[in-house]
């Protein structure tokens, strides 16, 4: 099989919680009920483009060879990294993720993981916010009480956001999303969350959407905060301007801007995620050439080697991969990045 760069087609997810607008990225109508999420990476999302065009990615994943997931992420079961668009218009639950060893001690589900996940502010209106990590103070006990007054909200950290903000988000961490904002969202391929509180919402069949209130009190962490907002790093380089956003065992995250053709290469251990936040231009490869636009996310081979982007018009994308954490530091210290802001950058959990 050849190896090319290959579109994912976006699979709409409706939520509760969702938008019927999915501006500014997708020119979708309005339909029944309002998307909350655009999945980029799901199993459900057919290839695009590319020699794999018409299959789905959770049906061609496990059989793929190292040459296209790399050589350090054999025999997953599926995709590690599942990428979502996230278009929120009301306030999302009060949630928390578990890690991986909980998951895999107490859900049922196939290859059960735990979910350390990332955002990345794309769009934001005025006073738009996210609740992340607890208030200084809050304890196991002041946050049952809080359940049990439905004051949670008031526990979490409240933090305004801004188009370029980054936040991690490991397992374990309390957090919310409100309404009024666009976000990227990379994160561990698993959909399991424990709701805290729900503001009392319903289901289309009348009852309460369930809460998870015994699992989230056995995962939530009550001491220092392990994430928060991102500390990023900038490092131009010639046309390239590229910023470190964040970087995790699960995955890392590049933010790349240019206006002129800029190369890359992919690493024969892993596999690469381009998502296209703005612009249009091309991919050349190997004597290949495909166009991107905006909202597309791209997979690129392990063994694909040397690329290139030509953009038409100034672009943004993030870049983001399953990373072997001493290689990422010690490139960051190849591009002379102090080590006070490597420690600030790689979350080694």
């Amino acid at each position: 099989m050849k190896l090319a760069p290959s579109r994912l087609a976006p699979v709409l997810v409706p939520r509760i919680w969702g938008a019927r607008t999915l501006d500014p990225l997708f020119d979708a109508p309005p339909g029944p009920q309002p998307i909350g999420e655009v999945w980029l990476t799901g199993e459900q999302c057919a290839f695009a483009s590319g020699p794999l065009e018409g299959r789905r990615l959770g049906e061609v994943w496990p059989t793929l060879p190292p040459e296209w997931t790399g050589t350090r992420i054999r025999n997953a079961p599926r995709i590690p990294l599942l990428v979502k668009f996230l278009f929120p218009e009301d306030k999302l639950s009060v949630q928390v993720h578990p890690s991986d060893e909980y998951a895999r001690s107490h859900e049922s589900v196939p290859n059960p993981l735990g979910k350390t996940e990332m955002w990345y502010v794309l769009a934001s209106r005025a006073g738009a916010q996210i609740g992340l990590g607890f208030q200084p103070g809050v304890t196991q006990d002041s946050f049952q009480r809080a359940i049990a007054e439905n004051t949670v909200e008031q526990s979490l950290r409240q933090i305004a956001v801004q188009p370029g903000d980054a936040f991690l988000v490991p397992s374990g961490t309390a957090h919310m999303i409100g309404p009024g904002m666009v976000l990227c969202e990379i994160q561990q391929h698993s959909d399991i969350t424990y709701r805290v509180f729900d503001f009392n919402r319903r289901q289309a069949d009348g009852t309460l959407r369930p809460l998870h209130i015994r699992q989230a009190l056995e995962v939530l962490d009550f001491g220092k905060p392990r994430g928060g907002q991102a500390s990023p790093v900038r490092v131009q380089s010639g046309p390239l301007a590229k910023t470190y956003l964040a970087a995790c065992p699960y995955f890392a995250t590049e933010k790349w801007e240019f206006a002129s053709i800029v190369s890359g290469a992919t690493s024969s251990d892993r596999f690469e995620i381009l998502i296209v936040l703005s612009g249009s231009g091309a991919i050349e490869s190997n004597g290949q050439s495909v166009r991107y636009a905006p909202a597309q996310a791209w997979l690129l081979p392990a063994a694909l080697g040397a690329y290139s982007l030509a953009p038409e018009s100034a672009t943004m994308l993030l870049r983001t991969y399953v990373p072997d954490l001493q290689v990422f530091a010690q490139q960051l210290a190849n591009e002379n990045v102090p080590p006070s802001a490597i420690a600030g950058l790689v979350h080694r959990q």
